[in-house]
């Protein structure tokens, strides 16, 4: 293992470990915490997301990913499909795209009108303060990325059948869309970075760093959040340790390995 990565790795678990001591914060408060994620294809939203949960309690974190609206939600309020998922008491819920896919995918792509897109921009700050002003912390980041690192990224995905899966039609289609979709990205953030729900940028052209930053950055909105962390002491067991003898007919899985 480089250097660089045992670094990497070590910064990483350090900033994890605040991460569990801040679920314990939210836990004991019972405050309610939400993190939305944008930014450009391949910009590095999920690896973040997976670097902040991988050592979280299931229970105390969720991520929320929708695909395509469905004929129905389509008919509804713009926000409603994206309410059901905000967190209860003690929860923070990470958004991998949010309602913000009308701000700049959707009037990028044509897949909402111009009067849909004028609509969400008057009516999305005053969505949020309706959040904020019921006591959520809400936070917003934009992972930038420079296209020729984005295209590089791209090729990477096409060529490993293991990622292969990411690249959408509307990735590829979106990748003549780069400048239009910073035009669209600068002016949500004028419409839309408010006090109480603010825009942070993270650069992104160097995944690992960015992530680290960003985490940082967020555990860092949060000063009061140490709660001590109660040690656990396991009694001693009785007896010597039993081996697993299931008596029960199932059928068992073959050793291959």
């Amino acid at each position: 293992m480089g250097k660089k990565k045992k670094q990497y790795e070590h910064d990483l678990e350090a900033l994890q470990v605040e991460l569990v001591g801040l679920t314990r914060w939210l836990r004991r408060t019972g405050k309610r915490m939400v993190v939305v994620f944008e930014g450009r294809d391949a910009a590095g939203k999920g690896g973040t997301i997976k670097a902040i949960t991988d050592k979280l309690d299931t229970r105390a974190a969720r991520v929320v990913a929708l695909g395509k609206p469905t004929p129905q939600e389509e008919t509804q309020w713009y926000f409603q499909r994206y309410v059901e998922h905000l967190p209860a008491a003690g929860e923070l819920v990470l958004f991998d795209r949010s309602w913000y896919n009308r701000a700049v995918v959707e009037p990028a792509m044509g897949f909402c009108t111009p009067e849909q897109y004028d609509a969400f921009m008057k009516a999305c700050p005053a969505f949020e303060k309706l959040l904020t002003d019921d006591g959520i912390l809400l936070f917003k980041y934009w992972l930038a990325v420079d296209q020729a690192e984005q295209e590089e990224r791209f090729a990477e995905r096409a060529e490993d059948p293991l990622k292969r899966w990411k690249l959408s039609p509307v990735d590829i289609k979106g990748r003549e869309k780069y400048e239009e979709m910073g035009d669209l990205r600068d002016t949500m953030i004028q419409h839309t970075d408010k006090p109480d729900a603010p825009w942070f940028i993270a650069d992104f052209n160097d995944q690992k760093k960015g992530r680290l930053d960003l985490i940082r950055h967020l555990l860092d909105q949060v000063p009061d959040k140490l709660v001590p962390d109660q040690g656990v002491e396991l009694p001693k067991l009785k007896g010597k340790p039993r081996k697993e003898r299931v008596t029960a007919k199932a059928v068992k899985v073959p050793k291959v390995y």
